[in-house]
């Protein structure tokens, strides 16, 4: 054992580049394993993961303090079936200002510690609240208010302030924010509790009738009347998997594209090594070394330095992980995600795995040579097509070096085939998040809506209400004055005014928003899944979850009751649309005429002539609209900016990261070309080679495998990024328009391409390197 540890040292001693090589193919394999494996495990049911780990409630109950006492409600938690509870929290619903003004109406709830039996609060920065005056904000509350900022609370006695200590995340949202038990009296305009909440986890709570019957037996066990209100756990559970479960095929597509390029980069690093020491295995073969011997040898090694890139991946892994799943968190608003310890322990058994079983099965093929023949091959390795391309390359036009670099792929193909399967899997990866970034920008663009210059009444998407100052009731101008308005307003191209209703459609729980347009809206913004805008009277256009609940089809004629009164109506169109859970239908105003004769238009867009300046004809037009109780604004709506941004970091880390393991499979590739052909380079180097005449042709020899690798990655990233988004849209429940898909255009594609000979010469500068620095003389004498 001691002659074959000191044959393994000796060896790692002498090939120390590779050994170098093989410690970072293992490392940067490593850490993109536990990032992939990370996000894969992330992906799988987030929401259910968060609400088993932070004990969710299935149902958050709201009490009427007027109507039952503080222990009556404390009692329901031995309510019929109830295996755990919380509370009871008081409770008060102030509105919040910032900066004087009126924001929204917050749901505070008084409760001393995040933790419990029940519905555990993550801190995900800050502290916990630990005196009066202080509070914790949910991080799913709008506005977002950062940490030291102070609210107001202009409308109860004495403008009570709170300075924001901390945001948390409850996986059941039960909360707005938290404050202290003693603070709730101070937030009330009475004086006291305006409420009780209860937290409870039931036995059985997995279906709606199960959670129907738990409600009910929460009920009986308080007096009559006090249950005010009742959130069930499946309420929330289908919001956050709506919202998350449109970026899982996202994180699976970059998880899976990881995982894939560290087992491929690792076994070609590792079988490269062993095969360029075919020489040494001669050697030992010749100094009595059994097969057996010479395998156990070189897996040594390969798994020596292989085992150190594991250690430092593994830690480098959960350092990057932090950020990365803290984004991730950010998109599935849940808290708490980490890197597994089954997840460490199978990344670690793979990539060691992969290791010894490449390194023994390449060394055993090796082993098998006679002695001569092993000393032969590793000596003066076969010419065959690499003789035939350096004399074909050489009739071409080219500088030397430049013919020299471009024959030599043809030498070793099976090298030349694991460098342009690192280069496709980098342009894949360059290319899917393009597509991604260009086609979530696109999702922004056509959910908001927002093509028009100028909005009079409210800078929404489709209309609605004008909230009037201080969060008071609607405003609702003079149509006709307003419209006058517009039209008189020099500049003015073309218009059309907003009306919101409400109505009810067979097969859509609750009311649904009728939005109806005064006007041709065709040119607002709304991007068309399938047939066509609205013309007339009598049409719709509708957004997919309508069609689904409705189990109708474009073309079909669905019946609205509107105000009591039967509209039918024929869908027209499919419109991509988010608001109110895709359950908007949109029609021309005179379509409701019959139902609501009073319908008035409460918002307007406009669009102006080429050249107008927008800002003076703003102010012109509030100068004609501010008597008449409204105002125009230029600004854009944008609702999802933020969950885009966080989208666009993660695939930029993501890009970058596998990108890196694409540049250090073509690395491993060229060190080992370079160590075979160490001799050549002496020779060449005696003849008057030049070290930038060597870098040349180092580099010359992986553009072509980056061409070829470029011009296949790039249809393989589409294809994934085709795959990708309908998958995105799928688990959301919508259907995306054509424009949210398409979104890569002929330049760009040839850009895309030359970026995986961008990604091969960034893996070769470092051998180029150290090829152009090494003395004549010591080549020459190199093995």
């Amino acid at each position: 054992m001691s002659a074959l540890v000191r044959v393994v040292g000796a060896g790692m001693a002498r090939r120390r580049v590779q050994t170098l090589v093989i410690g970072l193919a293992t490392l940067l394999a490593v850490t993109a394993s536990v990032l992939g494996g990370s996000l894969l495990v992330a992906s799988e049911a987030p929401f259910e993961k968060a609400f088993a780990r932070q004990h969710g409630a299935h149902l958050a109950a709201q009490f009427d303090a007027g109507r039952a006492t503080r222990a009556q409600v404390e009692a329901s938690a031995h309510a019929a079936g109830a295996d755990a509870a919380a509370g009871p929290f008081p409770t008060a619903s102030p509105v919040m200002g910032i900066s004087g003004q009126s924001v929204a109406t917050l749901s505070l709830v008084g409760r001393p510690t995040p933790g419990g039996a029940v519905d555990r609060v993550d801190l995900t920065k800050g502290r916990w609240v630990r005196k009066a005056g202080e509070i914790v904000l949910s991080a799913d509350t709008e506005p977002a208010v950062g940490l030291g900022r102070e609210l107001t609370f202009p409308d109860l006695p004495g403008s009570p302030s709170l300075t924001v200590v901390g945001v948390a995340r409850s996986v059941s949202r039960t909360a707005d924010g938290w404050v202290l038990p003693s603070q709730i009296p101070a937030l009330t305009a009475s004086g006291e509790a305006g409420g009780y909440q209860m937290l409870y986890r039931f036995t059985h709570a997995a279906t709606s009738t199960e959670v129907a019957r738990d409600r009910t037996a929460v009920a009986s066990a308080v007096p009559a009347g006090s249950l005010s209100g009742a959130q069930s756990w499946l309420s929330v559970k289908k919001v956050a998997t709506r919202d998350t479960s449109l970026f899982v095929p996202f994180l699976v597509a970059f998880g899976v594209l990881g995982l894939v390029m560290s087992v491929l980069i690792v076994g070609n690093v590792v079988a490269g090594a062993v095969a360029t020491g075919l020489r040494r295995i001669g050697v030992l073969k010749a100094v009595g070394c059994t097969p057996g011997q010479v395998v156990r040898a070189c897996a040594g090694q390969a798994l020596l330095p292989a085992a150190v890139g594991v250690v430092l991946g593994t830690v480098a892994g959960h350092l990057l992980a932090v950020p990365l799943l803290s984004r991730t968190e950010d998109v599935y608003g849940t808290a708490g995600l980490g890197v597994e310890v089954w997840l460490d322990v199978m990344v670690i058994g793979g990539v060691l795995g992969v290791v010894a079983v490449t390194a023994c099965a390449s060394a055993w093929r090796a082993g098998r040579l006679r002695t001569v023949d092993a000393l032969a091959v590793g000596r003066t390795p076969a010419p065959g097509r690499g003789r035939r391309a350096a004399r074909l390359a050489a009739r071409l036009p080219l500088p030397r070096p430049v013919g020299l670099g471009l024959a030599r792929p043809f030498a070793r193909p099976a090298r030349t085939a694991s460098m342009v399967a690192a280069v496709v899997f980098g342009a894949a990866a360059v290319t899917l998040a393009t597509g991604l970034s260009a086609s979530l920008g696109e999702v922004i663009a056509a959910k908001n809506h927002n093509a028009a210059d100028v909005t009079v009444g409210e800078a929404g998407p489709t209309g609605g209400v004008h909230i009037g100052p201080g969060g008071g009731p609607p405003t609702v101008a003079d149509p006709a004055a307003v419209t006058r308005a517009i039209e008189d307003q020099a500049g003015t191209r073309r218009y059309y005014g907003t009306a919101t209703t409400s109505a009810a459609l067979s097969g859509v729980s609750g009311e649904i928003s009728l939005v109806a347009y005064d006007g041709d809206a065709s040119w607002g913004g709304f991007r068309m899944v399938s047939g066509r805008w609205m013309h007339r009277a009598g049409e719709v256009v509708v957004a997919t979850p309508v069609l689904t609940a409705a189990s109708a089809e474009v073309g079909d004629t669905i019946t609205l009751k509107v105000h009591g009164r039967p509209v039918p109506v024929r869908i027209v169109g499919e419109v991509f649309d988010t608001g109110d859970e895709g359950t908007r239908v949109f029609t021309d105003a005179a379509t409701l005429k019959s139902a609501v004769p009073d319908l008035k238009s409460t918002a307007y867009a406009v669009d102006l002539k080429a050249g107008t300046d927008t800002d003076a004809y703003v102010k012109a037009l509030n100068a004609e609209l501010k008597p008449l109780g409204t105002d125009a604004t230029s600004g854009k709506y944008v609702n999802g900016s933020d969950t885009v941004t966080v989208i666009d970091a993660l695939t930029a880390f993501l890009t970058a990261l596998l990108v890196g393991v694409a540049a250090l499979g073509v690395l491993g590739g060229v060190v080992l070309d370079t160590h075979e052909r160490i001799r050549d380079l002496g020779v060449h180097k005696a003849l008057g080679m030049t070290p930038r005449q060597t870098v040349t042709m180092v580099v010359t020899s992986v553009v072509l495998p980056g061409l070829v690798g470029g011009a296949l990655g790039v249809p393989l990233g589409v294809a994934v990024h085709d795959a990708v988004m309908p998958a995105m849209g799928r688990s959301s429940g919508m259907r995306l328009p054509e424009s949210v898909i398409a979104v890569y255009g002929t330049p760009e594609l040839v850009l895309l391409a030359l970026a995986g000979t961008a990604v091969a010469v960034l893996g070769s500068l470092l051998p180029a390197g150290w090829a152009a620095r090494i003395r004549t003389a010591t080549a020459l004498r190199a093995e």
